[in-house]
């Protein structure tokens, strides 16, 4: 029997269970505009303050899947992996386990994000490099991955246009933070995809948007739940957002650093360190289980060596390039900003904590990143970091530097940064990077 799209509010505002055919009715109707905002918006808060079972998020990331076309990659019987990250400052892995992934022989098909409020986006990094264009068509997209095993695209108007009118949604009617509505919303856009595995990098921590491991490990069992539901092999990686990712964020900046690791190079900073140890882990450690899921290597120690000499052989270097012909860029061409300003330390001691998100949103005021969709991004804005949690530092030693076009612009944040950072007068410990692995 076909409910009124007031009737199944009202299921789920008592509290009630949705069938697949109620959900898929109300997000059909959305999607082809019979049902309208205001009663889409009701629906949303109703599911916002009552949560759904598995089997209902299951059926409402069915129905937004269904709302467009999948990528049909028939054609490609190799086992086909994509990663997907929770978001952070200065997460620029997906730039480097693409290419090392594909070079080793696997399909990486990638339907990327742009950033919005404090956490970057690929595409936006990708968008830095003169020429690169993730404007393809499926069909384009299907044909590069097929002969290069890697392609960055957006969301098109075909993929899943239900999730992408229902987050616009949800950005105004404060329920973006719904476990359920998250799962279906990036789960309908990875399964969409074609893809036989996916690794989950789910962040907690002062830059994520799970603040504790607690949230960020229910986040990453309700997204391998929706998975395993489809059949698809699935690993999650639980990891600190406490302090940003790597030596940079901002979009050139972090296509630099991204670069600088695929040449094998290290930039050793004030403490001895190399700033970019982190984000090379990280993203070793994500290919190792993409290619484990994909049978490259028995275990993750094997996986793990045949990514590292992916790496390390400059095949990913040679990939990337390979990356940036295929779909335009001129890497060679990469902007230079032409203002920056350091900024040093006030106090003696020990560096305790970051707040992350604040480092993040003073990106956005220097224009690295948008805190809406329509904001111009500067490519070449971003802000670079010397020091690490546990690093000793002295009055005057510099802890970020900031760069961009306007000069001004770069002075107007100086003191939100030199807050964002936190220094004890003990010896602080250097947190983990990974907390733990599910499977």
């Amino acid at each position: 029997m076909n409910l009124l799209p007031a009737e199944i509010i009202k299921i789920k505002r008592n509290g009630g269970e949705l069938s697949f055919e109620q959900i898929n009715s109300f997000i059909m109707g959305y999607s082809n505009d019979t049902v309208p905002d205001y009663q889409m918006a009701a629906l949303l808060m109703a599911i916002f303050f009552r949560g759904m079972t598995e089997e209902e998020t299951l059926s409402l990331t069915k129905a937004m899947l269904h709302s467009g076309k999948t990528v049909d990659f028939s054609s490609l019987a190799k086992f086909k992996v994509d990663k997907h990250s929770t978001g952070g400052v200065g997460d620029k892995t997906s730039l480097i386990l693409g290419p090392i992934v594909a070079a080793a022989g696997i399909p990486v098909p990638m339907i990327s994000g742009r950033g919005l409020g404090h956490t970057g986006g690929t595409l936006d990094k990708l968008e830095s490099i003169p020429g690169f264009s993730i404007q393809k068509t499926l069909e384009e997209f299907v044909n590069l991955v097929r002969h290069h095993n890697i392609c960055f695209i957006g969301q098109t108007q075909e993929i899943c246009p239900a999730d992408k009118k229902i987050y616009a949604l949800r950005d105004v009617t404060a329920t973006v933070e719904s476990l359920p509505l998250i799962c279906a919303s990036i789960m309908s856009k990875k399964l969409a995809e074609g893809i036989d595995g996916l690794v989950l990098d789910v962040k907690y921590g002062s830059g994520a948007f799970m603040k504790t491991p607690a949230l960020a490990e229910e986040l990453a069992t309700n997204l391998m739940a929706i998975a395993k539901g489809y059949g698809k092999k699935v690993t999650s990686l639980i990891t600190n957002m406490d302090q940003p990712l790597g030596r940079f964020a901002g979009n050139s900046l972090e296509i630099e650093e991204s670069v600088a690791i695929m040449k094998n190079e290290k930039f050793i900073g004030s403490n001895g360190y190399d700033l970019y140890e982190d984000t090379r882990e990280l993203s070793l450690r994500l290919a190792a289980h993409m290619l484990l899921l994909a049978g490259v290597g028995k275990n993750e120690d094997e996986s793990y060596g045949v990514a590292k000499e992916m790496l390390t052989s400059g095949k990913a270097l040679k990939k990337f390039e390979e990356l940036c012909q295929i779909q335009g860029g001129h890497l060679a061409m990469l902007p230079r900003p032409k203002q920056k300003l350091m900024i040093s330390s006030d106090q003696t001691g020990f560096i305790e904590s970051f707040h992350t998100e604040s480092i993040g949103v003073a990106g956005i005021l220097i224009r690295a990143g948008r805190s809406k969709t329509t904001d111009i991004i500067e490519p070449t804005a971003g802000i670079e970091f010397h020091v690490k949690i546990g690093d000793e530092i002295k009055i005057g030693d510099p802890l970020f530097t900031i760069y961009g076009e306007d000069l001004e612009l770069l002075k107007s944040v100086v003191s939100k940064l030199r807050s964002a950072v936190n220094i004890s007068l003990h010896k602080i410990s250097k947190p983990s990077l990974i907390l733990r692995v599910l499977n």
